[in-house]
């Protein structure tokens, strides 16, 4: 059951991403002659207004093939004006962009879902403290309830966390004890921490860790409209952050994950409830249009920045430098997808 979850989540994704493309190109007036689910042979084809829409064999990804666009034939020219290569570079950029663009909005309807349907978050419920700590000294206790911060209504234990962390001065906390309203002034001090990338950082905390309760908070149309927002834009930004610090070797090459993670991933959340797979969907919908925005040839970014060379020189590069950079991203994204599968293997089978 979950292979077949993770089957129908990745297609549904790719579905997303390339019909981003195809929009944009029908817009633009151009000719897509395939809409396809998955690489390689097909195993089920229909044609519909002029493209053919199939369902091919492997099904980690997907392509839209296009009138006058062929990455093994740079040069190709086909006349007419539903034609890719007669387009604009400008226009080309955006039927590019589309792809990446839609997984990110995909990714915000499944958030403001989430939103309606009520988001578990960890509750603003003290769990330890550390002795001699700013919370101790000020009397918090095991199973205090923060209401408030100065005049911040803290509904989850990430509301508390970022509010102390970006704060200042002395902090007036409204606590919940044993059903009484109790005010307990604190003044955080800077600690050594860690952050999400395993980074030392010196943040302002005064010293406790949450209790394993959750805390479900159902949002109306607007303010889900809000959550959705900040979640995309909070993913994409983690996200980025996560290839920066790859790059930099920040974050070890064994934390890359592949296809067998992706799928325990979406089989487990599957396993657990409807809202954790829609969760799940939504951050690896917001972890395709990020990496596909890469400046990597074969990429829908390395497209891209192809077409921004075209406007700067006033020129498309030659066939020869195309080919060269297009065979060297492949080479680049098959060498990562056969690191990503050699770790998952080490990682699920080898270490138990």
């Amino acid at each position: 059951m979950g292979t077949i979850t993770f089957l129908l989540v990745l297609s549904f994704l790719v579905f997303f991403h390339e019909l981003g493309h195809f929009l944009a190109a029908k817009f633009f007036g151009v000719k897509v002659q395939v809409f396809s689910i998955g690489f390689g042979k097909k195993i089920y084809a229909k044609e519909w207004k002029g493209t053919v829409w199939q369902f091919a064999l492997v099904p980690l990804g997907g392509y839209v093939k296009m009138k006058g666009q062929d990455d093994t034939k740079p040069g190709l020219v086909e006349e007419g004006n539903d034609s890719y290569n007669n387009k604009t570079p400008w226009q080309r950029i955006i039927i590019l962009f589309a792809g990446p663009f839609a997984n990110f909005i995909l990714a915000a309807i499944l958030y403001f879902v989430i939103a309606l349907a009520g988001a578990n978050s960890l509750s603003p419920t003290v769990g330890q403290i550390q002795p001699n700590s700013p919370a101790q000294k000020a009397g918090i206790e095991a199973g205090d309830i923060i209401l408030k911060i100065n005049d911040k209504n803290i509904k989850t234990w990430e509301d508390l966390g970022n509010y102390i962390k970006n704060s200042q001065g002395s902090l007036k906390f409204i606590i919940e004890r044993d059903g009484k309203v109790i005010a307990k002034t604190i003044n955080p001090y800077i600690s050594d921490a860690q952050n999400i990338f395993k980074e030392n950082i010196k943040k302002r905390m005064i010293g406790i860790s949450p209790a394993p309760k959750i805390v479900t908070i159902y949002h109306n149309p607007i303010s889900a409209l809000s959550y959705a927002w900040d979640k995309t834009i909070e993913s994409s930004k983690m996200i980025f952050l996560g290839v920066q610090k790859l790059i930099q070797g920040i974050i070890p090459s064994s934390e890359v994950g592949g296809v067998i993670s992706i799928g325990k991933v979406i089989s487990d959340a599957s396993e657990s409830s409807i809202i954790a797979l829609l969760a799940i969907t939504a951050l690896i919908s917001v972890n395709l249009g990020v990496l596909n925005l890469l400046p990597i040839p074969a990429l829908d970014g390395g497209h891209i920045m192809f077409n921004l060379y075209e406007i700067i020189a006033r020129r498309k590069p030659s066939d020869q430098v195309f080919m060269f950079l297009t065979l060297a991203g492949w080479v680049i994204l098959a060498s990562l997808m056969l690191l990503g599968i050699y770790n998952d293997i080490n990682r699920i089978f080898l270490k138990g």
